[in-house]
This record gives C-alpha cells, sequence and structure tokens, in this order.
C-alpha cells in the first residue's frame, strides 16, 4: 500500500504525489532551519517591496504580504507559530501559512528560488553572528585586563615546556590571550565583507527575466560596503552555491576555540593542588559525586573539550563542499546544522569564559613561593657576565656550571656563596647575588612587549583604554 504523502502537491505541478512519509522525514530541515525565520521574514519583505517597485505586485498586495509577515514573526516570537515538517523548511513554513492567510502570498515566490533564499537567509545570519560573537570577544578580553589589573603585582613562573623558565606577571600572561582574541576579533572584521554580499535575484541559477532591482534589495537589507553603495553577487551561479563564508565563519570559530582551550588547560593547571595559583568561585565549578572534597573546573574542561566538535564541524563543511559539481546541490543542507553549531558552541564557550574570569581569585602567596625560585633568574645570570664583556655562549655555559654546582651542593643559585660563583668565572663579582633581586629583575625587562613593571602597566593601560574598560 502507498503511504500518503505529507508534503502538498501544490509544491509543483510535474509531481502527482508527494514523497513518502521516511523520505519526507529523511529530508526535512525544518526541525533545525526554523532558526532562519527572522532573516526569511526580513528578506521576503525586501523581495516584496521590491516586487512593488517594479510593478509585479500592487499596493494593497504589498501591504497584505508585508502585514502577513509581521503576524507570522510575532507567532513565531511568542513561540505560537506551528512548524509543520511535511513543509520541509523554514521558508516554504512561513509562505504556505502567509498564503492562507493572503492570497497575494502565492505572488512572493516570485522571480526567487529556495536557492537564493536560503543563501540570502544564512548571509544574514552570520552577519548577525560575527557582530554577536565579536563583542562577546570583547567581553572576554575585558575579564581577563580586569583580572591582570586587580593583581597586577602577582608574579609566577613563566613556562616552556611545562618546565618553569622565567618570571612574568601574571597580567603579562593573561595579556597573551588577549592579544590572541584580538587577532580572532580582527579575523571575524575581515571575514565580514564577504558575507555581507546579498544574493538575491540570482534565482535558482540563472537569474529572472524580469526587470528586477537587485541593489533596491540589498540597500533594504543593509548589503553595503562602507561608503553605503549596495553590494550585490556578481555571478548567479557562484552566489547559490558559495559556501565560503560559512567555512571562513567556521574557520575563525576553530581558531577561537583552540584560543580558549590554550587558556583553559593554564586555567585547568594553576587550580591544581599542586600549583594552586587562583581559585575559582562555586557558581563555576562542581563536586564530585563521590569524593566530597573535590572542586572541579569543568567550565573550563568542558570549554576545552568542546573544541574537538568545532575542529570537527569546519573539516565535515570542507568535506561536504569538496566534491560538489555547479551549482546548488541538496548536499548543501547539511551545512547549516555545522554551521549553527560551531557558533552556538564557540559564542556560550566565550561567554562562560568570562564568566568565569570574573569569579576567580588569585593565592598570591603561592605565586611568589613560586616565582621566588631563583633559577628562574638563570638567564638573567648569563646577562650579567654579558654587561661584562662576556660572549653570550661562554656566559650560557658558566651559567649551566654555576646550576650544576648548585645541584651538586644542594642549594639554590642566591644560597652559592661569592666564591662559590669565582670557582667558574673571574667575572662573578661581589654583586652578583643582587641579580636574585626579583623585583629589580623585573624592572629591567622594559623593552616593548617584555614582562617588566612598567611595560605591563603600560600595556594594561592600552588595552583599557582600546577596550573602554
Amino acid at each position: 500500500m502507498k503511504k500518503k504523502s505529507s508534503q502538498p502537491v501544490s509544491r509543483s505541478g510535474r509531481f502527482t504525489s508527494g514523497p513518502s512519509a521516511d523520505v519526507a522525514r529523511f529530508s526535512e530541515s525544518i526541525s533545525f532551519d526554523w532558526r532562519l525565520w527572522q532573516h526569511d521574514i526580513l528578506g521576503s519583505m525586501a523581495h516584496a517591496s521590491m516586487l512593488h517597485k517594479i510593478g509585479v505586485l500592487s499596493k494593497k498586495e504589498l501591504a497584505d504580504i508585508l502585514k502577513g509577515l509581521e503576524e507570522i514573526g510575532q507567532e513565531i516570537s511568542d513561540g505560537q507559530f506551528t512548524w509543520k515538517p511535511e513543509l520541509e523548511d523554514v521558508h516554504m513554513n512561513i509562505e504556505s501559512e502567509l498564503t492562507r492567510r493572503y492570497p497575494a502570498g502565492a505572488k512572493l515566490h516570485t522571480s526567487r528560488s529556495r536557492n537564493d533564499q536560503v543563501a540570502l537567509d544564512v548571509r544574514m545570519w552570520v552577519r548577525d553572528e560575527i557582530i554577536a560573537l565579536t563583542q562577546e570577544i570583547k567581553e572576554l578580553q575585558k575579564s581577563l585586563v580586569a583580572l591582570g589589573e586587580k593583581y597586577r603585582e602577582v608574579i609566577i613562573p613563566g613556562y616552556t615546556h611545562l618546565q618553569r623558565a622565567q618570571p612574568v606577571f601574571f597580567a603579562h600572561h593573561l595579556l597573551a590571550y588577549v592579544e590572541m582574541l584580538e587577532r580572532d576579533g580582527a579575523r571575524l572584521a575581515d571575514c565580514f565583507p564577504r558575507v555581507n554580499i546579498c544574493p538575491l535575484g540570482s534565482g535558482a541559477i540563472a537569474g529572472s527575466t524580469l526587470p528586477l532591482d537587485r541593489e533596491f534589495v540589498a540597500e533594504y537589507l543593509q548589503f553595503v560596503d562602507s561608503k553605503g553603495a549596495a553590494v550585490v553577487s556578481q555571478n548567479s551561479m557562484d552566489a547559490v552555491c558559495d559556501r565560503d563564508f560559512m567555512i571562513e565563519y567556521c574557520s575563525a570559530g576553530a581558531l577561537i576555540a583552540m584560543h580558549l582551550s590554550r587558556l583553559a588547560e593554564d586555567v585547568i593547571i594553576w587550580v591544581t593542588a599542586e600549583f594552586g595559583f587562583i581559585r575559582i568561585s562555586d557558581s563555576y565549578t562542581t563536586g564530585s559525586s563521590l569524593m566530597p572534597q573535590k572542586k572541579n573546573p569543568d567550565i573550563a574542561e568542558l570549554t576545552r573539550g568542546k573544541t574537538g566538535r568545532v575542529y570537527g564541524n569546519l573539516v565535515a563543511l570542507l568535506t561536504l563542499l569538496k566534491g560538489l559539481p555547479m551549482t546548488y546541490n541538496r548536499d548543501l543542507q547539511e551545512d547549516k546544522e555545522r554551521l549553527f553549531d560551531t557558533s552556538d558552541t564557540v559564542r556560550g564557550s566565550v561567554r562562560l569564559m568570562s564568566g568565569m574570569f570574573q569569579n576567580i581569585s588569585v593565592n598570591a602567596a603561592n605565586c611568589q613561593k613560586a616565582a621566588s625560585d631563583p633559577s628562574l633568574l638563570a638567564t638573567d645570570l648569563a646577562d650579567y657576565l654579558v654587561r661584562k664583556g662576556m660572549p653570550f655562549r661562554k656566559a650560557h655555559h658558566a651559567v649551566g656550571e654555576i646550576v650544576a654546582l648548585a645541584e651538586k651542593k644542594e642549594k639554590t643559585l642566591s644560597g652559592l656563596s661569592i666564591q662559590d660563583y669565582k670557582t667558574v668565572s673571574k667575572e662573578f663579582g661581589p654583586d652578583v647575588l643582587e641579580v636574585f633581586n626579583l623585583q629589580k629583575a623585573m624592572s629591567l625587562k622594559n623593552l616593548v612587549g617584555a614582562p617588566g613593571t612598567e611595560q605591563v602597566a603600560a600595556q594594561l593601560a592600552r588595552w583599557r583604554n582600546k577596550l573602554g574598560a
């Protein structure tokens, strides 16, 4: 027995019946592309206004269409609209309901295909996401700068290979991530002009024989350049199948996720009992179902873990597109879930990390204890010899001998006597132990970008001003 069609026959005169229930379920996209409803309605309003401008719609028909779209939009916003899976997608759901209420709705699809319609909707959606994500990145930067300001006197060991290397201000470490996030924001800004191109008017593949005013639609929907001029796609075939802008956005998202993951890793290390550099408030941690003493940095761990799915979405999009012939293919329906998930995941991670950093306190005593390790100033000791005229390679070797001597005597570098130093090199003078004055050492690192006292203060001020913090 034939399964009853769930697809309205009116969709196309070519078919005498709709797809089977299984096919309809398999091919529907309303379960996820409903999120485009605001942009679909706005795009339809622009298209209808243009059709009226060129004489396809009467004033009354335009008024009915705009009124109907506003009514539907309000119902969707209020949660009162019923989405019908048998109508496949957000476009057909809205248009079908509009036509049911106002017969003029049947004219709305004139010179418009779902191919250029979805390309338009997604571009507008990505535009909004770029703007929102850029602002959320700025808020995370503010959180990092504020924490650095609050603990601007705190010094911690800097690490290479996860081994203690040289002392840095805690704020300097945080500002490294502020720099990373600034590049992320710049990538989003760079991506924006390639998103901000209006494809409507391209039709299914070959445009239209009607005198469409594409520039009018572009201006209506704010697809304009820095001078206010309309920006429209220049090739109808490319316009309906281009998803480069999605890949760019998801690529930028993957880099953001990578930076957040690195930041999360530092937090996870710092909060351990072995380090004890920071504490996270209860509101951004969880306990254990078995061990009552546990306080776990779940937000940081989840952020680190979610990076994998963001990478996966990017690879899925690249793989989806790599073998598609011109132009639109139904495969492209698979792009939106990957796009939506990346945006949701990255934006959620940025917001939660920002909130977490507003709820972090620093254990200054533990940081001071770790940063006071004299071995962190071994490079400064080599610089001491360089200032006395010794070639750096020779100075490096001499300090290596001093480190070995200290280990042999089970002393710190600052615990060795002047005589111990002189057994390695006569260049070591009575002032050698002054090298291990941590505050003095930090005051000397004043090259631009260095973690010196004055430089860190200047960088905090620069970012405070730049972010309006």
